[in-house]
């Protein structure tokens, strides 16, 4: 009878459970706090995991106790062959949990496949129900695609679905309040993500940051009062409401304004095989070495997963003068 492994706590207690995968660092449209217009620079694509580079780490990684994965990029939908990974994964012991962030402009297209792979659960990043303002930001016209695609997977019963909204201020005013009745009228929770310092173009700053508060009070005043969910999920990143008429339910990831790093429970593996240990970190730890030598035992890996674990820090500091941004953009390290 096998001993059950040790779980992976770091030094501060918190208990990891939750890994992020990206599996592509290209994307296919270009929001503007997130890549450039052009120029955006990739990694080459001989150095990018393998769906059964990705499948080993994962069974290691489901042997310390990890439940959780999500699939992320980039967009993961220009990764060919998306659900035969995602099949894979479910069969891994251990993983009951497998959802994808995307951008859903591949989605109406892939999503039949996407389901029958086992997938149920998505985040759509979607700032905007305006076409021009999509355009705006994504500087793609690309939202009757998503839309489409958005219909697609609520018809074959995907769930739950969530929207992804990135919170600029003096931008994205105008939409807070429709994505939430779109939400509530479609059974979609949506998550406000405030503005983090990720964009490798030095055009965050503080104020341009739409605060948690701030747009609580404008669903509150516009829509109606709000209450916080009851017995939450402490280790969760959002902060979530349900308007109290019984109505839909919104979150927020604060990152900025009301940091949640106490309770983090999340590891990261970049498209490239870098493991890291908080979005923000500055340091991280080749795996794809270990994966690819093929003379490397599952225990070099797992001595490396526990010591990624145990060198995680306390939180980001983004409000501190210590902060400093990673050297990786968004889309290079994995939403």
């Amino acid at each position: 009878m096998n001993t059950p492994a040790a779980p992976l706590l770091d030094t501060y207690g918190r208990l990891h459970d939750n890994l992020r995968i990206s599996v592509t660092d290209r994307c296919n449209i270009r929001c503007f706090y997130c890549m450039p217009e052009t120029g955006a620079e990739y990694v080459d694509r001989a150095e990018i995991l393998s769906f059964e580079e990705i499948e080993r780490f994962v069974r290691i990684a489901a042997g310390l106790g990890v439940t959780k994965i999500r699939l992320t990029g980039g967009e993961p939908l220009v990764r060919k062959d998306l659900p035969r990974l995602i099949a894979a994964l479910h069969q891994v012991p251990g993983i009951r949990d497998i959802a994808l962030t995307t951008n859903g402009v591949l989605l109406a297209e892939q999503a039949q496949a996407l389901y029958d792979s086992g997938l149920r659960r998505l985040n759509i990043h979607l700032d905007t129900l305006d076409r021009q303002r999509f355009a705006h930001i994504t500087r793609r016209d690309d939202f009757p695609r998503v839309m489409a695609g958005i219909d697609r997977a609520q018809a074959l019963g995907f769930g739950p679905i969530k929207f992804n909204v990135v919170a600029v201020k003096n931008l994205i005013e105008p939409d807070i309040v429709p994505m939430a009745r779109f939400g509530r009228e479609r059974g979609i929770e949506i998550r406000y993500i405030e503005f983090m310092p990720l964009d490798h173009q030095s055009l965050w700053d503080r104020n341009r940051v739409l605060l948690m508060d701030t747009m609580l009070e404008m669903l509150r005043r516009e829509i109606g009062p709000l209450e916080p969910i009851p017995d939450p999920d402490p280790r969760a990143p959002a902060t979530e409401f349900r308007f109290t008429d019984g109505i839909g339910r919104v979150g927020f990831i604060a990152s900025v304004s009301k940091p949640f790093c106490l309770n983090c429970n999340r590891l990261r593996l970049t498209s490239d095989g870098k493991l890291r240990y908080c979005l923000f970190a500055i340091d991280e730890t080749d795996v794809k070495g270990l994966l690819r030598a093929g003379k490397q035992t599952d225990e070099e890996i797992i001595r490396t997963i526990r010591q990624t674990v145990r060198d995680k820090w306390l939180g980001h500091e983004i409000n501190t003068n210590r902060f400093v941004p990673p050297p990786r953009p968004m889309h290079s390290i994995g939403g």
